[in-house]
């Protein structure tokens, strides 16, 4: 079964499009000089929605947290499991968190406060989804979910 892939939505379509040129956008708020993720109709921290706009990102980001799916309601996710959950604070502005599987990193073996950059994965033909790669890792050993208390 193919991995589930993004129907984008007149809302949702610049960061999609976006993603299909390799392109890390967020909203951003003129008004307030606030950035969001996901995207919705109003800015989170003033209201307004006249004032929205679309801003590219560095890419970078953080690994904050993460947690593994042993055992998925999803059918189109069970072939892959188990698999990571993780969370990436992006370098941008660490209050927007995307979230990623973490391709090509064991489950549970995620290293918390590696530097990760947006790689792109097509997940059908024409359409990309960010996914994350490792760059850098801290210097401590990675903690598995079982020994974080994460599961």
């Amino acid at each position: 079964m193919p991995r589930p892939y993004p129907v984008p939505d007149a809302l949702s379509k610049p960061f999609w499009d976006a993603c299909n040129q390799r392109r890390l956008m967020v909203q951003y708020c003129t008004v307030c000089n606030r950035k969001q993720f996901p995207p919705e109709p109003v800015c989170g921290e003033c209201g307004w929605g006249f004032h929205l706009s679309w801003l590219e990102t560095s890419g970078r980001g953080t690994i904050q947290g993460f947690g593994v799916t042993y055992d998925t309601r999803t059918r189109a996710w069970a072939e892959y499991q188990p698999f990571n959950n993780v969370v990436i604070a992006l370098e941008d502005d660490p209050a927007i968190q995307f979230p990623s599987n973490l391709p090509g990193v064991p489950a549970g073996e995620v290293p918390i406060g590696a530097k990760v950059q947006v790689d792109w994965l097509e997940v059908t033909p024409g359409q990309l989804i960010p996914e994350w790669k490792i760059v850098s890792r801290p210097s401590a050993k990675p903690r598995s979910a079982a020994r974080s208390g994460q599961r």
